[in-house]
């Protein structure tokens, strides 16, 4: 299963809303990948920034799956990639 990056994003805002008591329309995400530092997500919420590294990010990936896919995914199944536009690849084990 591959996750768009429109889903990543839903998968942070959805996150992040939850952590910050806010609704998920009121997050927004820029995901970002450096050589130096890898994958990243800027986040604003309220006027505020905050960056998330990749652990943080695949977090909401994984409470995106169950909530929205019912998959219960672990940390060593999500990878993130790097093509055209940044992609969750999950590797399902039943």
């Amino acid at each position: 299963m591959v996750l768009s990056m429109d889903e990543i994003v839903n998968a942070i805002c959805i996150h992040m809303a939850e952590r910050k008591g806010v609704r998920p329309t009121d997050v927004t995400v820029e995901l970002s990948w450096e050589e130096d530092t890898g994958y990243s997500a800027e986040v604003w919420i309220q006027g505020r920034s905050q960056f998330l590294v990749e652990s943080n990010m695949i977090e909401a990936i994984l409470r995106y799956l169950h909530s929205e896919y019912n998959i219960r995914a672990y940390r060593e199944d999500v990878t993130l990639d790097l093509d055209e536009e940044i992609t969750a690849i999950v590797n399902q084990q039943y």
